[in-house]
């Protein structure tokens, strides 16, 4: 064991050659990308006194981090658990370590996570954080989320959203994935629709207000609404995104139908679906995490938030691969990425970076109208 600094932590914790669930305490400091956008999102949101619940708490390092660096009455309470005896006297010991005195204010458990949330009356702000898929706990969490709440959820199990375990996604999550350039984004809503639908069976209706995909694992935030009507309506933006693998052409639709073709070059068209068709982002939260990111010296974080930002604007499912647009259609070179922006803007529509892959575009603009441009540019 060796101690480590992550942000104004200071924990304790196993190290091993290769990040696994078969470590004694599972820690990845891979992931301290994760707790920098969540301590940032807590910071930007509206909200105080929140009573805070981490079923799978590991070395403490996401709780001790809130409350070591989330601004003054955000947190209320705030509960450590883990199954793990060896968490559950690791997540002391590093509380210690931090010079942070247990009491009513701080509660450690050393339980089920599922029993945990149920054995509790209710929390405002609760973190599904798993190794893999975090269906096993979503029913629980839904369930002891305050009107208002914020529920945070993660998923690992990037082969079944993004299409690479097919059977593995329809079993898990009810939804057909689509492998393409932007399958990481189809993953991402298959993941809301999966939460969404969760919540709706209780009316509760979950409202992404921060998604994003990085590396190994999505990430969404959804801020809870309670009411049978809410709960109808989230369901109403479910549908399928429709893409032809020839030329790239892509649409949203309500339904589909076998054999359907593209309106473009009548190539068979291949499907995600249902998934979340709506956003994936409140904008005027992204726009507050970006200013508030400007504060840090961390600049993976500022670049990744002023990306977001400025995405949050445009609400359109999937994206443009340039790079694959280019060769697809047997164009010269790709062009540059602000160059190409501020035409597509030029033209009337919204265009934008995505974080969610290198030297690719979210826009409004049409295949045809993006390959218009390019060849003029080029």
């Amino acid at each position: 064991m060796e101690i480590i600094q992550e942000g104004k932590a200071r924990i304790k914790t196993y190290t091993a050659e290769t990040v696994s669930r078969d470590m004694p305490v599972f820690y990845n400091p891979a992931m301290n990308l994760n707790r920098d956008i969540n301590v940032l999102l807590l910071n930007s949101i509206n909200k105080k006194n929140m009573q805070v619940a981490l079923p799978l708490a590991a070395t403490g390092i996401r709780g001790i981090r809130f409350l070591l660096e989330l601004k003054k009455a955000k947190v209320k309470t705030i509960s450590f658990n883990d199954r793990s005896i060896d968490a559950f006297k690791l997540i002391k010991g590093n509380l210690k370590l931090n010079k942070i005195k247990s009491g009513k204010k701080i509660i450690v458990t050393n339980l089920d996570a599922n029993e945990f949330l149920l054995s509790s009356k209710g929390f405002d702000y609760i973190d599904i954080d798993p190794f893999g898929s975090p269906n096993f706990f979503l029913d629980s969490a839904i369930k002891r989320l305050a009107r208002g709440g914020i529920l945070a959820v993660t998923a690992t199990d990037t082969a079944a959203l993004c299409g690479t375990s097919k059977n593995a996604c329809l079993r898990k999550y009810s939804s057909k994935p689509l492998k393409n350039e932007f399958c990481h984004e189809t993953g991402l809503r298959i993941l809301i629709s999966k939460v969404q639908s969760a919540g709706a069976q209780y009316d509760k209706a979950l409202i992404p207000v921060f998604s994003y995909s990085k590396e190994h694992y999505f990430r969404v935030f959804f801020e809870c609404e309670k009411g049978k009507k809410k709960a109808d309506e989230i369901i109403k933006n479910y549908g399928y995104i429709l893409h032809c693998k020839k030329c790239l052409f892509r649409e949203n639709a309500d339904s589909i139908f076998n054999d359907e073709k593209c309106p473009l070059c009548k190539s068979k068209l291949d499907y995600a679906g249902k998934i979340w068709l709506g956003q994936l982002y409140d904008k005027n939260l992204a726009d507050k995490m970006n200013q508030e990111a400007k504060k840090s010296e961390n600049k993976e974080l500022i670049k990744l938030m002023k990306i977001i930002s400025n995405e949050s604007k445009i609400n359109e499912v999937g994206f443009y691969d340039l790079a694959k647009v280019v060769k697809h259609n047997k164009l010269k070179n790709v062009p540059k990425k602000e160059l190409l922006i501020d035409e597509i803007k030029k033209q009337g529509f919204k265009a934008a970076e995505t974080h969610i892959r290198p030297n690719s575009i979210r826009s409004s603009i049409t295949i045809k109208g993006l390959v218009k441009i390019i060849k003029k540019l080029n």
